[in-house]
This record gives structure tokens, sequence and C-alpha cells, in this order.
């Protein structure tokens, strides 16, 4: 019989960073209504003093100064409070502070100076922190829920433009359509295990797999079936098809926020299904996961398409838009490396240090974008960024810090990512996987080194529009661009203790 939990029991302390902040956006809502139009800042500051004080907590728990209840049951196994949690609920609400100062003076520009915006910014930060802490396959799909309603009603914040409602409709449509994967995927994995709890299927795996049981197909296609859901999410070929139009019709501000925040997201859960469920399901005398190979070679795929189409792109948008295609390739590389027991943790450090990095580096690239572009959503393509080293020198010199970060240049954080990445598939044996990140990264020199060329050695007068919280958002991005870059030991430090709740 169903007991209810002691308040005890839930052990609400180890999710205070997470649920203060949804607490907080619920509160919003309410005091919103009371708030002037012409007052919208107000919303944006007390989102922002959210989203702070979230952060202080969530970084004094990933430091180790309070731990707010670590290594305890937590909402019956629901939530799992450890330092892969603390990592992502870090690198949300960095992003999300980001999202908020690069969000004001473009609402204000464009006319949609509204409190909506910042509550549901807060709800999807709440979400992809939940897909990163979930103990529970149910909680993965109401997070990514969470996460994905919000981006959705963004994405057409632009409304009536035809472009943004466009975007939006296309997003829904395409993100519901797999949702049900995913469901589907979720209830196979149950026909298989008999739980949906990830402790219990990873238990259920190994008697499966010792028993050499039938239930093996199912819960193969089941993991199959989750995989197309939490790819959808991530932009991985070939689920990648919303990417580029969303990217181009959704408000350039909400782009920013969502390229990183729906990524962290759908990588945090892939970790957890399969590097805490499913790392020792193995087929038929194989000594690693069953679902690595699948995993690598969507991997390769997702780094081939994204780079190569990305260099015939002449939009900055659209051009990002597959750089973040390419960029989900390298991640996924430290997925499938989950699948070799041996490595498994540090796969999971891989996953995190690079989205730390990319934060930083996709966030400030598209807050240059924002820059450049005007009110009416035009002056995006490649043409915008002629000269613009001789009007905007500081601007130009950030844009070149962010587009050598994407390629992987040293002294970046996207050096130090792509290095923890690559080192964790050459410890699981992806060599081939690792080879193609290489050379992959080296032809993706060619478009982002490109929007160097047209800033520094093209003629033309590039016109940018560069306000304070949109400017100290491009600072916030540069420096720690350049920090995590300069200061490696920072990122390893950060995810050093990380190490999945079970499994491995």
């Amino acid at each position: 019989m169903f007991e209810t939990p002691h308040l005890g029991d839930l052990n609400i302390a180890a999710t205070l960073p997470v649920t203060l902040l949804a607490l907080g956006a619920c509160v919003f809502i309410v005091v919103d209504l009371f708030i002037p139009k012409d007052r919208k800042y107000i919303t944006a500051l007390l989102t922002t003093a959210g989203l702070g004080v979230s952060l202080v907590l969530a970084l004094l728990s990933l430091g180790g100064v309070a731990h707010f209840g670590h290594g305890q049951q937590t909402f019956a196994g629901a939530f799992i409070a450890d330092r892969f949690t603390d990592t992502v609920t870090v690198i949300a609400l960095v992003t999300a502070l980001l999202g908020v100062m690069v969000a004001y003076d473009y609402l204000q520009r464009i006319g949609r100076q509204r409190g909506e915006y910042y509550y549901l910014l807060l709800f999807a930060t709440v979400g992809a922190i939940f897909m990163g802490a979930a103990g529970d396959l149910v909680v993965v799909f109401v997070a990514l829920e969470l996460l994905s309603i919000p981006l959705y009603i963004l994405s057409g914040f632009r409304w009536p433009q035809e472009q943004s409602e466009e975007s939006a409709m296309k997003y829904f449509i395409l993100g519901a359509f797999a949702s049900g994967f995913l469901v589907y995927g979720i209830a196979l994995i149950y026909g298989a295990t008999g739980t949906t709890n990830f402790h219990g299927i990873w238990q259920s795996v190994n008697s499966i797999v010792a028993d050499n049981s039938s239930s093996k197909y199912l819960l193969l296609i089941g993991a199959g079936l989750t995989l197309v859901g939490l790819g959808f999410k991530v932009a991985a070929v070939p689920f990648h098809m919303w990417t580029p139009d969303v990217y181009q019709g959704a408000p350039t501000s909400v782009v920013a926020y969502m390229s990183v925040a729906a990524k962290l997201g759908g990588f945090a859960a892939l970790v957890r299904v399969f590097g805490s469920g499913l790392p020792d399901f193995v087929l038929d005398g194989h000594s690693v996961a069953a679902w690595q190979t699948t995993i690598w070679l969507i991997a390769a795929l997702t780094m081939i398409l994204g780079n190569f189409v990305a260099i015939v792109q002449s939009d900055l948008k659209r051009l990002l838009a597959y750089s973040s295609i390419a960029h989900a390739g390298y991640v996924l590389i430290a997925v499938a490396a989950l699948g070799s027991a041996r490595v498994t943790d540090e796969a999971a450090r891989a996953v995190v240090i690079y989205l730390m990095a990319y934060a930083f580096t996709n966030v400030g690239a598209f807050s240059v974008v924002i820059a450049v572009e005007k009110d009416d959503a035009s002056n995006t393509g490649l043409d915008s960024m002629r000269g613009l080293s001789k009007t905007q020198p500081l601007l130009a010199a950030s844009m070149t810090l962010f587009m050598f970060s994407l390629t992987g240049i040293p002294l970046t954080a996207g050096f130090m990512g792509k290095w923890f990445v690559f080192k964790a598939a050459l410890e699981a044996n992806l060599i081939p996987a690792a080879l193609l990140g290489v050379l992959t990264s080296l032809i993706s020199a060619y478009y982002y080194l490109r929007i160097v060329w047209l800033m520094y050695f093209e003629d033309g007068q590039g016109e940018a529009s560069v306000p304070w919280p949109l400017a100290g958002a491009i600072s916030v991005a540069a420096v720690g661009t350049l920090f995590l870059g300069v200061f490696p030991y920072l990122l390893a430090n950060m995810a050093r203790h990380i190490t999945l709740a079970f499994g491995g």
C-alpha cells in the first residue's frame, strides 16, 4: 500500500536552489500583474535577483561549503542530489542570467517588453535543471516538457512577425512529435524492467544481462526511442531539421538562451538515462554498452553535416544554427564514451565541462548578432560583419574570441571542452570518433574564421548598437571564455568530483 512520505523524507533541502527558483517564478507571475507596462524592468530585476540567489546556493553546494542533503534519499529517488546536479544547476543559472541581460534591451527595441518573457525563461531553466537531477524517467519527461513549452512560446514572441510565428509552430509540432517517441521509449523500458527509477532500471538490467532474458530486445528498442526523443532536443542528426528555421525565425535573444539551455537539459538527461540507468546494458559477450556504437555513429553524422552545411550559409543565425548542430556531435562523443565502464564518470565530466565552455561562447556569439541586428530582424547576414573592427573594435575583438573558442583554438574555453571530450573518447577506445572530431574541427575553422576575416580585412562600415546590459553580457561571456581557457584547472576542479549515482 502506498505510504504518504513525511516532510523529512522528501529532503527538500537537497533541492533548495531549484525549488526556490520554481517558487520564485510562480510568485513573479502574480507580482507582474501589478507592474505597469512601462516598468517591466522591475520584473527583469526580480528575475535576476531570483537567479542570483539560486546561483549562490548552487555555488555553495558545488564548492563544498554546503551540501544541502547530498547522498540522502530525495523525493523517493526522483531527484538525485549530487555533484553532477550541482554543476548542471550552475551552468543553467549562468546561462539564464546571461539570457536576461541580452534580452532586456532587445525586447525594448522590438516593442515586446513584457513580463511573460522573464518568468517563461525561469520555468525553462527549472526544467533544464530537473532534467539533470532526474532520478526517474517520469521526471525526465515532465522536466523536458517544462523546458520545452516555454521555449515554444518564446520562439513566437515577435508575433505577428511571420518568421517568428512559423518558427514557434514548427518547433512545437516537431517537439511534440519527439516527445511521443520519448514516452513510448519510457513505456518500453518500464515494460522490460518493471520500473522507471534509474537505480531500479540499473539493477534490472544487470539481471536481464546475466539471465540473457528476451526482455533485452524490448529494452533495446526502448533505449533507441528514448534516444530519438532526447536527440531532438540536442539537435542531433537526423533529428536536427527544426534547428536552422527555428534559430532564424525566433527572436535572437531567445535563440541565445535556447541554444545552450535546450542542449544542457538534453545532454544532462542523456547522461542520466544512459550513464546511470543503462551503462551495463551489454549484448552477447560484448564489453561495452549495446547503445555505444549507435550514439557515436550519430555523433559522426552530426559533426559532418553540421560543419559542412555551415560552410555554405550566408546568414549568421543559420550559420550558428548549423554550428550548434556540429557541437552537439562533439558532446555526443562523450555521451557514447559513457558506455565503457572504466570511463563512465570521466565521460560525464567531459559533458559538463564542454557545456560550461559552450554556454559562455555561444551566448556571447549570439549577443554580438543582437548588436548588429536591426529592429526589424534584418541585417543578420555575413555582410553585416564587414569592417566591424573599424567601428566597434571591442565588439569585433569579442566576436573573434568567440569564433576562436567555437573552432577550438588553444587558450579558449572551447579548446578545453574539446580536449576533455576527445580524451574521454580515447580512453573509451572510440578512436575513429575522436579523429573525426579533430578533422571536423579543422573544417569548422573555415566558416568561423571567415567571420573574423570579414571584420578585419574586408571594406565596410559594420553598424552595431551595444547598450549597457548587452555590453555586460558580452563582457561576461568574453571573460568566461578566455578565463576558462587560460586557467583550465578551474573546469577540471569543477567536475573533478562528479560521479554518477550508480552504474559504471
